[in-house]
């Protein structure tokens, strides 16, 4: 009603919508014509609406249901270019060079975790040599902010970057990040990266803290079934997803955060291969134990009623079994290859490079460095281990293992100084002072029997 007040015509949603029933069609009782854009699982029933343009509708049968919301908006904008041009739209005008919004959507692609195979790699791969030009202002604010100095790769969009433009949607001003990727003004747009670092440091603290208690309460209270879930009127809700996430990746089971207000808890869960999230979440909603929810395969959001939420946890464990099967969730790492420390080489990393962007559906190559002795072993930052690593022959290998401080990986780490250990991580080049050397990024390890 206050769009229409305001003397709006059209209104399109993106990454939403798609089981926005009620809202829509109030809207379009006011006279709006809503066209939605989304990527999350469709129900049956579909909004009413202009349009529903989502590759996730049960009756779509294109091949892009991986795609981003951001990839679907991207595809939705050619068309309509395509549209206006078949329509003699630019006979008179100048054509848009749509190619320039492609570091946009790769930002957005990658955040989102989507699989980065098919056209998202595509867009991907693409968009990183836009967004490698910083042609964007607010881009380009953002990386100098984080100290990016190399040329911007996936990794940097997913934990450099889109961390610091959602940071303000999370625990302070929502359209700061909007605002930051839109301008053109190099002054405003580091005016404004500055203050989304600062909320992404403020954002950091908040999580470490509901991080914490979430896992001591899971740890004293136990998991239902091969689900972890952690609730409280403590948490803040804009980093409830991302702890769950740090959940999912301890417990490699599926983990469900909420915070809880007033009664209501607003939720977000993350799963591992195997488990369709976002499919259990509508089914609890279709069971009317949720007030709103969806999602798709590896995340969802919901909002549930306090004097239900140990029915709709019942519901989500008693579904993720099902999916487990009889053997349940069973942890897995896998491994591409075999290293010696000394086969760690500047040259091995760089070939690696042509497979990239690396993330999901496309992940970094792991190796195995098997009786890797630990030369030495300290803490820095707050809570990482680095090592150095010998093998059989003289290489000596510089590793890292990330938050790994108070864990079983970091205290055998640390206490097995010179001892055969054997790891599996991922090689990456390591820029130092103009210097390129190899680092070992630990991800899991085990002392040698």
């Amino acid at each position: 009603m206050e769009l229409r007040k305001r003397g709006a015509a059209v209104v399109i949603t993106v990454d939403c919508g798609i089981t926005a029933f009620e809202p829509l069609e109030g809207a379009a009782q006011e006279g709006l014509d809503v066209v939605v854009v989304d990527h999350h699982v469709a129900e049956p029933r579909l909004p009413v609406a202009a349009a529903v343009v989502n590759p996730n509708r049960l009756d779509d049968d294109s091949p892009h249901g991986a795609l981003a919301a951001v990839g679907v908006a991207f595809l939705l904008v050619v068309a309509v270019n395509r549209t206006l041009r078949d329509a003699g739209w630019y006979s008179e005008r100048q054509e848009p060079n749509l190619l320039q919004w492609l570091d946009l959507v790769a930002l957005g692609t990658v955040c989102d975790v989507v699989p980065l195979n098919g056209l998202n790699r595509t867009l991907v791969t693409q968009g990183l040599k836009v967004m490698g030009r910083r042609g964007n202002a607010g881009i380009a604010a953002l990386a100098d902010v984080a100290g990016i100095t190399e040329t911007l790769e996936a990794y940097h969009a997913g934990f450099l970057l889109g961390p610091r433009v959602n940071a303000g949607g999370r625990v302070g001003e929502s359209w700061l990040g909007a605002a930051l990727l839109s301008t053109s003004n190099a002054e405003e747009a580091q005016a404004y990266a500055i203050r989304l670092d600062a909320y992404n440091q403020e954002r950091r603290a908040i999580e470490t803290v509901c991080l914490e208690q979430a896992i001591e309460q899971v740890e004293r209270d136990g998991m239902t079934d091969g689900l972890v879930y952690a609730s409280s009127a403590d948490w803040h809700p804009g980093v409830i997803g991302i702890v769950a996430g740090r959940l999912r990746e301890r417990y490699n089971r599926p983990a469900c955060v909420v915070a809880m207000e007033d009664g209501v808890g607003k939720g977000s869960g993350r799963s591992v291969r195997g488990v369709d999230l976002g499919a259990a979440v509508i089914a609890a909603r279709q069971s009317e134990l949720l007030m709103n929810g969806g999602g798709h395969k590896m995340a969802a959001g919901f909002t549930v009623a306090q004097d239900k939420e140990d029915a709709f946890r019942a519901f989500l464990g008693e579904r993720i079994d099902s999916d487990a099967g009889p053997d349940g969730l069973a942890p897995n790492l896998r491994l591409d290859g075999a290293l010696d420390a000394a086969g760690a080489s500047v040259d091995l990393v760089q070939a690696m490079e042509r497979l990239a962007p690396f993330g999901a559906g496309n992940a970094r190559p792991r190796f195995a460095l098997p009786s890797a002795r630990v030369l030495n072993a300290d803490v820095v930052g707050a809570n990482h281990v680095r090592c150095f690593l010998g093998g059989e022959g003289r290489g000596r290998l510089k590793a890292i293992a990330f938050r790994a401080v108070g864990e079983p990986l970091g205290d055998a780490l640390l206490k097995s100084t010179g001892l055969p250990m054997h790891l599996a991580g991922q090689i990456k080049i390591d820029r130092w002072q103009g210097r390129e050397s190899v680092q070992f990024i630990i991800d899991d390890g085990a002392v040698q029997a």
